[in-house]
């Protein structure tokens, strides 16, 4: 975005004055938090714009463009970017989003009549008591646009890596609570930085509901599949091998391991996953693979169970192996999508049982519209630009066809 010239007050005045249709309240504020941000920026780097100091720590890199909603109005503001570090303007406060729709979601129980004396005490520590059903309304129109425009918008450039889970969240439906999956797609674009794709509530986790699911990622754009990470759900592993044919399957090492534990006695456990480790703890696939074979062998005659489980899943635990080796901790497992769950619980426990299927896609689609905005100004990224290129030289397609054939 062209940077262009700054207006000053004055320049501002004659423009304001000069309009017969100006919105001088509204248009003073643009200016006033322009202003404010430009001069925070000068105070982090060290410079003003476009002067020469020796003081200078950073450059500047452009802007980026975000809506933010005033009393006068909703602003587009263009908040300065840099090429090291990164600036967030002090008057916005993260997570305000979320924030407005944990009240949003309390109040609407509240006036819904679904409320329990909890829900009573959290509106009156939250301030909000005495709102009206049209302020509350109008509160939940404003987040509900903001979360369509999220989930709907289009996915730019290549996403090599994409992790897929579900939790479960319960929602009041007419005859009843009743248990809805919320699904994540968390994916990493091709610059390295890791984004929010995908997000929907289904009635349960079957093949249908990932397809149609996964097939809408597509049609917004998602491309550059190389590798898939999730849990053995048969629904979702069939969803994948049909529409993101191209990808390897990664099957989550923490699972797979629950999986294994679960059918040896408690006090050789930690024993067992002992041994079963030494398979990860390769440098390389091919060392990996052969590790496995030999621990399955090992194992077969106390534990057939584990043996088989060995060898049935050796592709699908090791798929990370074939990637760059910067990147096969972040690869083997959800975890990465766990963290965005434990604060997504953190939130929705407040509630308990939603009121309504669109107030719990309001609260969580808030929620992490602001966690990818937080990504997206931070200078960090999740995996270096020079590691991603590598991903490119990966030749192997997986086993894919291997899968297909599994669950034909």
């Amino acid at each position: 975005m062209a940077e262009g010239p700054r207006m000053t007050a004055a320049q501002l005045a004659d423009k304001l004055l000069a309009s017969e249709h100006a919105d001088v309240l509204r248009q003073s504020v643009a200016w006033m938090v322009a202003e404010l941000m430009e001069a925070e920026v000068a105070a982090q780097i060290g410079a003003e714009l476009g002067q020469r100091s020796p003081d200078r720590v950073a450059q500047r890199n452009g802007y980026r463009a975000r809506s933010w909603d005033t009393r006068v109005g909703e602003l587009e503001l263009r908040i300065p970017r840099l090429r090291t570090g990164s600036y967030f303007p002090s008057f916005l406060e993260p997570r305000r989003r979320a924030e407005q729709a944990l009240v949003a979601v309390v109040q609407e129980a509240y006036v819904n009549g679904v409320s329990t004396r909890r829900v009573d005490r959290l509106v009156e520590q939250l301030g909000i008591a005495g709102m009206s059903k049209d302020q509350v309304s109008r509160l939940c129109r404003g987040l509900d646009e903001q979360v369509r425009v999220f989930r709907e918008r289009p996915l730019e450039g290549r996403y090599p890596y994409l992790w897929l889970d579900a939790k479960v969240e319960r929602v009041r439906e007419p005859g009843g609570v009743r248990h809805k999956a919320l699904v994540i797609a968390y994916g990493v674009h091709q610059s390295g930085r890791r984004e929010v794709i995908g997000l929907d509530v289904g009635e349960a986790e079957t093949e249908a509901f990932w397809r149609e699911f996964l097939r809408g990622l597509r049609a917004r754009g998602l491309t550059g599949g190389r590798l898939c990470v999730s849990d053995a759900h048969d629904g979702l592993r069939q969803a994948i091998a049909k529409v993101l044919h191209e990808a390897s399957w990664q099957r989550c090492r923490v699972h797979f391991m629950r999986n294994v534990l679960s059918v040896v006695p408690k006090q050789a456990q930690d024993a067992v996953a002992a041994i079963v480790r030494t398979i990860f703890a390769q440098p390389d696939h091919a060392s990996a693979m052969t590790q496995l074979h030999e621990v399955a062998r090992m194992l077969s005659p106390k534990f057939p169970q584990v043996a088989e489980l060995l060898e049935d899943a050796a592709e699908d635990v090791l798929a990370h192996l074939h990637f760059p080796r910067e990147h096969r901790r972040r690869l083997h497992s959800t975890n990465p999508l766990e963290r965005l769950h434990k604060e997504i619980k953190r939130r929705t426990r407040v509630v308990g049982i939603f009121p309504t299927r669109d107030s719990l896609m309001r609260m969580v689609g808030t929620l992490l519209a602001e966690q990818d905005d937080e990504w997206q100004v931070s200078d960090r990224r999740y995996f270096s630009v020079g590691s991603m290129a590598k991903v490119d030289a990966f030749e192997g397609g997986g086993d894919t066809k291997e899968l297909l054939a599994q669950i034909a």
